[in-house]
C-alpha cells in the first residue's frame, strides 16, 4: 500500500486507486496548521492513524519512520488525487497558504538576532541625538543667565545618555545568549554591529572572512573602486583593541586573522551551538604573537 498526503487529506492507495482516506477539515486555519507541520517535517496524526498496522510505501523522508521510503517508485507520479473530487477548492488552499506565510513572516520578524539589529540601529540614533544635544548645550552654555532656559535640554540629554547605557546593557545580555563565541571573541557591541550590518546572524555566518574583515567600510571600498588608491584593510573590527592598539604596519594582517576567527565563531553560534571560544581565542593570540615577531 502507498501512503500519499495532499494538502486536503491523507490517502492509502493500491495499484487500482484509493483504498482509504482521511480528509482534513475544510477550514483554512486547520489546513494552515497541517501545512506548517508538513513544512516542519512532522508526521501528522492522520498519517499515523491511517497507516497503523499496515506496511506502507512512502516517498517523503519525513514519513520514513512509519513507512518504507522509496523515492523512485513511478506509482507516486502516476496516481492522480484531485481536491475537486473531494469538494476542496483552490481558494481554501490559497487562504491557508496566506496564513502560513504570515506566521513565518511574524516568526522571522520576531527572531532574536533581528531584534539585536534593531537595537543597534536604535543605539546609533540615540548616540547621534546625544551628540547633537551636546553640541547645542556647549553653544548655549556660553550665554549669560541661560540655566533656567537650558534645563529642559539638559534633562533630555541626561535621559538619552541613560537610555544609551540601558540599551548597551541589553545588547550585551542578548549577545551573550545568541552568539556566545562571537561575543567572547570580539565583545558584544562589535559582534552586534557585525550582525546588524550583515542583516542577521545567518547572513553573517555564510559570509567569507574577507567580507567580514571590511564590514562597515563600504564607503571606503566604494571610493577605492571608483577612484583607486588603497583598499580598506578593516571595517567595524578596527574597534577591537587587538587591531587599533597594534602598530599600523601589521593591522591589516591582524584584521585578516581576526576576521577568520569571527567567521568560525559565528558559524558555531548559528549552526553547531558549540562553545569553541577558548580554542579560538588561544589560537588567535598565538597567531598575533607570530605576526608581531615577524
Amino acid at each position: 500500500m502507498y501512503l500519499i498526503t495532499r494538502w486536503f487529506g491523507t490517502f492509502l492507495c493500491g495499484k487500482k486507486g484509493i483504498k482509504s482516506k482521511i480528509l482534513f477539515p475544510k477550514n483554512e486555519k486547520e489546513i494552515s496548521k497541517i501545512l506548517l507541520k508538513i513544512e516542519e517535517k512532522k508526521i501528522l496524526t492522520e498519517e499515523k492513524k491511517i497507516s497503523k498496522g499496515i506496511d506502507v510505501i512512502v516517498n517523503e523522508k519525513r514519513l520514513q519512520k512509519i513507512g518504507n521510503l522509496n523515492l523512485s517508485d513511478p506509482f507516486f507520479k502516476k496516481i492522480k488525487i484531485s481536491p475537486k473530487d473531494f469538494d476542496f477548492s483552490e481558494d481554501l488552499l490559497q487562504k491557508a497558504s496566506l496564513i502560513v506565510a504570515k506566521k513565518r513572516m511574524d516568526e522571522k520578524l520576531a527572531s532574536e538576532d533581528l531584534q539585536v539589529v534593531q537595537m543597534v540601529n536604535a543605539l546609533d540614533d540615540l548616540v547621534q541625538t546625544s551628540n547633537l544635544l551636546s553640541e547645542r548645550l556647549d553653544c548655549w552654555a556660553v550665554l549669560p543667565e541661560e540655566e533656567k532656559k537650558i534645563a529642559p535640554l539638559k534633562n533630555a540629554y541626561s535621559t538619552i545618555n541613560s537610555e544609551i547605557l540601558s540599551l548597551e546593557k541589553q545588547i550585551e545580555s542578548d549577545m551573550e545568549k545568541l552568539a556566545p563565541n562571537t561575543t567572547k571573541l570580539v565583545g558584544p557591541l562589535i559582534g552586534a554591529r557585525l550582525i546588524s550590518i550583515a542583516g542577521g546572524m545567518e547572513r553573517l555566518a555564510i559570509m567569507p572572512a574577507s567580507t567580514i574583515q571590511i564590514l562597515g567600510a563600504e564607503k571606503a571600498l566604494f571610493r577605492y573602486k571608483k577612484e583607486g588608491g588603497k583598499p580598506p584593510k578593516h571595517g567595524v573590527i578596527f574597534q577591537q583593541s587587538l587591531i587599533n592598539k597594534s602598530p599600523y604596519k601589521i593591522r591589516g594582517k591582524i584584521a585578516r586573522v581576526l576576521a577568520t576567527k569571527i567567521s568560525i565563531a559565528i558559524k558555531a553560534d548559528v549552526f553547531t551551538k558549540r562553545d569553541i571560544s577558548k580554542e579560538l581565542i588561544e589560537d588567535l593570540n598565538n597567531r598575533i604573537k607570530e605576526i608581531k615577531n615577524l
